[in-house]
C-alpha cells in the first residue's frame, strides 16, 4: 500500500483550470491530489485529463497518491454521477466507478463518504454506503477508506460499529474552535489520518496575528507556511488549494523547518 502523503493538493473549485493546476501541483513535487467525483465543486475528469499529461511526462499512476470522494444526493446539484433514484449500494457504486473512469486508473488510494447524511448521528443510509465503501477496500480497489466532514460522536461510532474502521478523517479546520482538536485527538489514538483543510482560509485572522507574524520573522517564513509547518506537527496531513505556482514551492518547503513548543502553544491557543 503507498504511503500517505505529508501534503496534498486539493482540486476543489478549480474549475476549468483545473487540469493545468493539477499538473503545476505535480511538477512542483506534490504526489498527493484530492478531488471528489461532485460536479458542483470538483471536475473529477480535469484531474484525470491531467494525469494523462503527466504520464506522458514519464510521471507514472504509481507515483501519484489519488484520493476521491463518494458524495450523497443532497451534496449535488443537478450533476449526479449516478442514479438517483437506485439504492445508495448502487449508487456508490456507481460513483466509484465515475471515478476511476474519470482519473484512467483502477484503484483509488483512498476513498472518502464525503459527508454524513445526518448533522448529528449516523442514520440507516450512513451504514448501507460504509458497508458499500468497505467492499473498495476489501477488494484492493482502495488502499485507505474514510469520511469528511464528521463531527467527534460521529467518528466515535462509526469507528465503534463498522465493521472495518475509518482510515482517514478530512475535516475543515478552525482555529476559534480548537483546530478541531477532539476530533484530532480521537484519530491519534485509533490511528486515523486526519486531513486539515481550509488552513489558510478558515482562518485569515492567524495570519494577521502578531505572534504568529512573529513566529515567521524570526524563521525567515511567511504566516502561511508556519500554520502548515504548525498542521503537520501536531499530526494533520494539510491540504492547500493555492492556485499559486510560488506558493505551492513555498507549502512544500515547510518540511525544512521546526517550530517549537512556545510556537505550538501559541497556536493551538489562538481564538480570534
Amino acid at each position: 500500500m503507498k504511503k500517505f502523503p505529508s501534503f496534498i493538493y486539493g482540486t476543489a473549485w478549480k474549475e476549468d483550470a483545473t487540469a493545468e493546476l493539477v499538473i503545476r501541483a505535480v511538477s512542483t513535487g506534490f504526489s498527493g491530489i484530492d478531488t471528489a467525483n461532485q460536479p458542483r465543486h470538483y471536475q473529477e475528469p480535469l484531474v484525470g485529463e491531467a494525469l494523462l499529461n503527466l504520464a506522458g511526462k514519464g510521471i507514472d499512476r504509481e507515483e501519484l497518491f489519488l484520493q476521491s470522494k463518494f458524495t450523497p444526493a443532497s451534496g449535488h446539484d443537478y450533476r449526479i454521477p449516478y442514479d438517483p433514484s437506485a439504492d445508495l449500494t448502487t449508487q456508490v457504486k456507481q460513483s466509484f466507478e465515475s471515478s476511476l473512469k474519470n482519473l484512467h486508473t483502477d484503484y483509488l488510494n483512498s476513498y472518502l463518504l464525503h459527508g454524513p447524511y445526518y448533522l448529528q448521528g449516523l442514520g440507516d443510509e450512513d451504514w448501507e454506503v460504509w458497508s458499500a465503501i468497505e467492499e473498495f477496500y476489501k477488494s484492493g480497489k482502495a488502499g485507505f477508506i474514510g469520511i469528511s466532514n464528521v463531527n467527534i460522536k460521529q467518528l466515535e461510532l462509526l469507528t465503534e460499529k463498522a465493521e472495518i474502521k475509518p482510515m482517514v478523517v478530512q475535516n475543515r479546520c478552525y482555529a476559534t474552535q480548537g483546530w478541531d482538536r477532539a476530533v484530532r485527538d480521537f484519530c491519534r489514538a485509533n490511528h486515523i489520518v486526519y486531513e486539515g483543510f481550509s488552513l489558510l482560509t478558515a482562518n485569515t485572522f492567524v495570519l494577521r496575528n502578531p505572534g504568529v507574524q512573529k513566529i515567521a520573522k524570526g524563521l525567515g517564513r511567511t504566516p502561511e507556511q508556519v500554520v502548515f509547518r504548525f498542521s503537520m506537527q501536531v499530526g494533520m496531513v494539510p491540504l492547500t488549494g493555492t492556485t499559486s505556482e510560488q506558493h505551492m514551492k513555498e507549502d512544500l518547503m515547510v518540511k525544512d523547518f521546526e517550530l517549537n513548543s512556545d510556537d505550538l502553544n501559541l497556536m493551538e491557543t489562538l481564538t480570534g
